[in-house]
């Protein structure tokens, strides 16, 4: 599956937030991430966020899609990290 996590962190935890979704998905700006993974991964980066996070003060959206080519993906300006250059 295809996911792609946007995220409004205080700042005591955006490094935490950040290091631990660089594990399984590409940072490609600002609180966004995304990437294929399965949904076992899905399901443990959800639980291992509620840990990291404080539900009162976070917010965390996830966006989850069957495969790459269900959703489209257009950006306007500069690409930050270039999708196709991962190995």
């Amino acid at each position: 599956m295809y996911v792609i996590i946007v995220y409004d962190i205080n700042v005591k935890r955006v490094n935490k937030v950040k290091a631990y979704l660089r594990k399984y998905l590409l940072w490609v700006q600002n609180s966004v991430f995304e990437g294929e993974i399965t949904k076992s991964q899905l399901e443990r980066i959800k639980k291992d966020l509620k840990i990291i996070c404080n539900e009162s003060e976070d917010s965390i959206i996830i966006y989850s899609f069957r495969t790459k080519r269900a959703m489209k993906r257009e950006v306007l300006g500069i690409e930050k990290s270039l999708i196709s250059e991962i190995i």
